[in-house]
């Protein structure tokens, strides 16, 4: 059974995504004009990240892709961490953040990512080790929760896959992209005067 954590989750990033474009569509940064190489630099940056979390989530999917509660996956990048589509998706949320090219959105998601995310973990752990009892305890052990630690790494040759529960993941995996260029689109509304911006953040 799912933790409230867990049930929300959806809702909860949902709601943090439509306040965070409320916010971007009235803000400016201050240093769009003075400073274009900071500018220039943040969104490079973006660019990465964004990219690194949407082929991470990706990675991800394709391990999980009509597998996720019917057995405990540990290969690929589950063997790195236990949690390793919310790393990827850490580095995206950062890497949208920086799109805006201001500090003060990727430290708000960072902010908000880490208050909430934690519990949804320690739900969905809950869960599998009511699923999978000692082998998932073997696994705790083996692996660590967020951050990936490159040893230990376990690649099969090869991998089964649900097609079309794999072409699902595939939508939900590039929704970072999908966002880094709505806010581009919202900065060249701002930038022709459709939207305004009512206060500047660094």
């Amino acid at each position: 059974m799912k933790s409230k954590s867990e049930k929300f989750r959806l809702p909860v990033s949902r709601a943090a995504t439509l306040i965070s474009l409320v916010f971007l569509c009235t803000t400016r940064s201050r240093w769009e004009t003075n400073h274009e190489a900071v500018t220039t630099i943040l969104f490079f940056l973006a660019t990465i990240l964004v990219g690194v979390a949407s082929l991470g989530r990706l990675w991800c999917s394709l391990y999980i892709a009509g597998f996720k509660n019917h057995r405990l996956i540990t290969e690929g990048p589950y063997s790195l961490s236990r949690n390793p589509l919310y790393f990827f998706s850490s580095i995206g949320a950062i890497g949208l953040g920086l799109a805006t090219e201001t500090l003060t959105f990727p430290l708000a998601f960072i902010l908000m990512f880490f208050l909430y995310y934690p519990r949804v973990i320690k739900g969905e752990e809950k869960r599998l080790k009511q699923l999978h009892g000692l082998e998932f305890d073997v696994y705790r052990n083996q692996v660590p929760a967020f951050f990936p630690k490159l040893k230990g790494f376990i690649e099969p040759e090869t991998y089964s896959v649900k097609p079309v529960v794999f072409r699902r993941h595939v939508l939900d995996a590039v929704w970072f992209i999908w966002i880094l260029g709505i806010i581009e689109l919202v900065e060249g509304l701002k930038e022709i005067g459709v939207l305004p911006a009512l206060w500047a953040l660094y």
